[in-house]
């Protein structure tokens, strides 16, 4: 079970994973700076791929546009770091192992843990959301439904727009 969507104007839940070399990494630490926090289902797969191809060919466009792009997913640091250098990404991937409950503890804080199904089939799994949280800890956006191509742009898009908290979350198309 995981909780809700985080509605942009809250505060963002608070976190610490390990990236792809093992090493932590806090929501705090980035306190000051813009964040794009996106989840994705699992390393290597297809669409994942694309959208972390994405992010890392706009790398210099998010530097400029002053964010720093983490991606989450429930896969571990061995298979970040395989993915990492598999596809030469320059950004980094945190690794939120699901417990003994079976849930990815912040894939369940920022409600993208959910029930979802496939050819008939039910199971639990990453929604694809994207997050944008401003140097204050707000959640300023959220892209839900996120369509792998085309993603990094509408973030982009957000982040140079300077769109603020009283519009609607952005659906992928």
């Amino acid at each position: 079970m995981s909780a809700s969507l985080i509605e942009p104007g809250s505060n963002a839940p608070a976190f610490s994973l390990p990236d792809q070399t093992g090493e932590k990494h806090r929501l705090a630490d980035f306190a000051g700076q813009t964040v794009v926090l996106y989840f994705y289902p699992k390393d290597d797969t297809s669409g994942c791929t694309i959208e972390a191809q994405e992010f890392r060919d706009a790398a210099a466009a998010f530097k400029k546009a002053g964010a720093v792009v983490l991606g989450v997913s429930p896969d571990d640091s061995k298979s970040h770091c395989k993915f990492v250098d598999k596809y030469a990404l320059n950004f980094t991937l945190l690794a939120d192992v699901p417990g003994e409950d079976g849930v990815p503890r912040v894939c369940g804080k920022y409600g993208v843990w959910a029930e979802k199904s496939m050819y008939g089939r039910t199971y639990m799994g990453v929604l694809r959301t994207t997050y944008v949280i401003g140097p204050t800890g707000r959640v300023e956006h959220r892209f839900d439904k996120v369509k792998p191509a085309g993603h990094a742009k509408q973030v982009l898009a957000v982040l140079r727009g300077g769109e603020t908290l009283k519009n609607k979350p952005r659906r992928g198309k």
